[in-house]
């Protein structure tokens, strides 16, 4: 598989929905996650991240307004131990709590399907990085519907075992924009990651439709000692 560039990526539609990016930077020394919302309807759009604990939750930028919080309101990241898990929904909670009953990551998302939200059944995606003494693997997942058939549930889980550097991988919601949006398609793309965090967190966020783009969270973690660095970035300030 070619390697792409993640900026040509996130700008080639106006619309991928919400996406997570795993990779190792090119010295091999850190993992690199990016996780970004956006939205097309004003109650998608009013919202931002904000910390919680060491992972981080949605909330609305404004209260007043806030009409479904059902599948907007959620912890996009939380971390169990030397895991750190990142994925579009509540199912976020529903691996950490199986995880911690020594559920795998791909048995806990077998308890899951695609969001409700006819007619687009928005895909469930999920990432789960492991490190362990300086030894570091990711898997990514997507629960879709079977070409917009609710009826079936399509699963798919890829497992990246020692990871190359320089190098990531990107799933997210949709193709493109559309009506109903067209679920995503393939496996996640080959595409490449920068040393730098700030400059990861500027290539998402600068690319991504600004009319669109909601909120973007970055982070980078010692693959060594677990130790990290985050950034968050949001439209609504």
């Amino acid at each position: 598989m070619k390697i792409k560039s993640l900026a040509s990526e996130l700008s080639a539609t106006s619309y991928p929905g919400r996406g997570i990016v795993i990779g190792r930077t090119p010295d091999g020394k850190k993992a690199a996650i990016a996780y970004f919302i956006m939205g097309r309807s004003a109650n998608s759009r009013n919202r931002v991240f904000v910390e919680s604990g060491e992972g981080i939750r949605t909330e609305a930028f404004d209260p007043s307004k806030l009409e479904d919080p059902s599948l907007i309101i959620y912890a996009p990241v939380r971390v169990l131990g030397n895991k750190t898990i990142v994925t579009n929904g509540d199912q976020t909670d529903t691996i950490y709590e199986l995880m911690d009953k020594q559920f795998t990551f791909e048995q806990a998302l077998r308890t899951r399907e695609f969001e409700p939200d006819a007619p687009n059944y928005t895909p469930r995606i999920s990432g789960i990085l492991h490190l362990d003494n300086g030894e570091y693997n990711y898997a990514m997942s997507i629960l879709k519907s079977n070409n917009g058939n609710p009826d079936a549930c399509n699963r798919y889980t890829y497992a990246y075992s020692k990871p190359v550097a320089g190098e990531g991988h990107f799933i997210h919601t949709y193709m493109g924009d559309g009506n109903p949006l067209p679920s995503f398609e393939g496996e996640p793309v080959l595409v490449d990651i920068p040393n730098d965090m700030n400059e990861f967190a500027d290539t998402v966020w600068n690319n991504l439709d600004n009319d669109n783009k909601v909120s973007l969270f970055v982070r980078y973690i010692n693959i060594e000692d677990g130790t990290y660095e985050s950034k968050i970035i949001n439209k609504n300030v």
